[in-house]
């Protein structure tokens, strides 16, 4: 497959989004500020960001920084090691705002597919090139014209089309595993909320505890009625707590084999692991003190996290990820100048303990989902590196095409 030499500005446009005043967020409105964190690291495109409650945006905004579905952005700035090059596509027309940080990239057309073009400035060629020349600050930029002027070697557009619509499928299914996976943490939490909010888990007929007239006595502890021989308790009494050795950014490598968890999820990758199991992580610094993250086995957690980790091995850690959600996690948060949570204002947080048939049933119950969940996150892995490994291969023409399977 024969390749053209280009620099990038021959094929797109990349424009810088608008200054968003902060006098401005807001935590309801019309419209979605981006942010980083709307690009996934856990293997490329677009995510909700669910680390702030202030995305919304209620000042004036000119019509061409808001978004359209199918946009593709990428970063201009390098918040996690490895973010600059990401690529994302909007999903939803008039819902976000092209925000400074975030790069629009406009295809030149009948020059570049818009597909290939996705997976292009994602490819190691470019991310290179975008690495060398970042700013050597303690947060590393580009720019527009850094992006426009990188360059590449490209095929002809009916190849580019081929190309695009080959990883493009590999996404679709990553994309579906991710909404099943979805669905499936709802589908947790609604029995979590069903049994332990509303407290109709079933009673010892298999009835609805509550609806069917089962005894609900006062608590002093909690300031609500619970079930009739169910009790009080603290984080502490049902869980250990520890900060995992810190891992300075400095060590993430693209290669490595195993996810990093920081504060707000997974923040790159490293060559080893330091927890076998899948645990509950919080973080326990800075703004997002107190969010909460389920990690897969055999991972890292980073020194900005809190691991939680309950003593008792037939509760299943679904039970205390859910309760923590409803528990008064802020009021364990101290630190005028940077927000904390330490080991010991954690251990402190009040909250109910069911008995013990009810809790074995229920960990029994979410077992199932939470083992789909991770075992879905695991084929996501599996495709992602297959992706990963074939997108060189098609971007540099090292691969033939097999032109009969785009036949019509």
């Amino acid at each position: 497959m024969e390749l053209t030499k280009y620099k990038l500005r021959d094929l797109v446009d990349v424009t810088r989004g608008m200054s968003l005043s902060g006098q401005f967020y807001a935590e309801e409105g019309e419209f979605i500020r981006l942010t980083l964190g709307n690009f996934n690291m856990n293997g490329g495109g677009f995510k909700e960001n669910t680390s702030k409650t202030d995305l919304y945006f209620t000042g004036a905004v000119k019509d061409e920084f808001i978004l359209k579905k199918g946009d593709i952005i990428t970063p201009l700035t390098e918040q996690s090691l490895g973010l600059l090059g990401t690529t994302a596509r909007i999903p939803e027309s008039g819902k976000y705002i092209q925000s400074q940080d975030i790069a629009l990239v406009h295809c030149k057309r009948n020059r570049i597919d818009p597909n290939f073009c996705y997976y292009l400035i994602s490819s190691n060629l470019v991310r290179q090139q975008l690495s060398a020349a970042a700013q050597q600050t303690k947060i590393r930029h580009t720019s527009p014209d850094k992006i426009m002027d990188c360059t590449v070697w490209i095929p002809n557009l009916e190849n580019q089309i081929k190309i695009g619509r080959i990883l493009t499928d590999i996404d679709h299914k990553i994309t579906l595993n991710r909404a099943i996976n979805d669905n499936l943490e709802k589908m947790a939490k609604q029995l979590y909320d069903y049994w332990f909010v509303q407290f109709d888990f079933p009673d010892e007929n298999g009835r609805p505890y509550k609806l069917s007239g089962g005894e609900m006595v006062w608590n002093e502890k909690l300031k609500r009625k619970i079930p009739q021989g169910w009790k009080d308790c603290t984080l502490g009494d049902f869980c250990e707590m520890y900060q995992p050795k810190a891992l300075g950014l400095n060590n993430l490598s693209d290669g490595g084999k195993y996810k990093v968890y920081g504060a707000n999820g997974i923040i790159g990758y490293y060559s080893s692991y330091n927890h076998e199991n899948s645990e509950i992580a919080m973080a326990c610094r800075g703004n997002s003190c107190g969010v909460i993250n389920r990690t897969l086995p055999k991972s890292w957690i980073t020194g900005n996290a809190m691991v939680i980790k309950i003593r008792n091995s037939q509760v299943h850690n679904e039970y205390i990820k859910q309760a923590l959600n409803y528990a008064n996690v802020k009021g364990a948060i101290s630190g005028s100048g940077q927000p904390q949570i330490t080991r010991e204002n954690l251990s402190l947080i009040k909250l109910m303990q069911p008995n013990s048939a009810t809790l074995k049933d229920f960990s029994e119950k979410i077992e199932a989902l939470i083992t789909m969940e991770l075992e879905i996150e695991k084929q996501n892995d599996k495709l992602i590196k297959q992706r990963n490994e074939l997108l060189p291969l098609l971007m540099n023409g090292q691969v033939s095409l097999n032109y009969h399977l785009f036949d019509d």
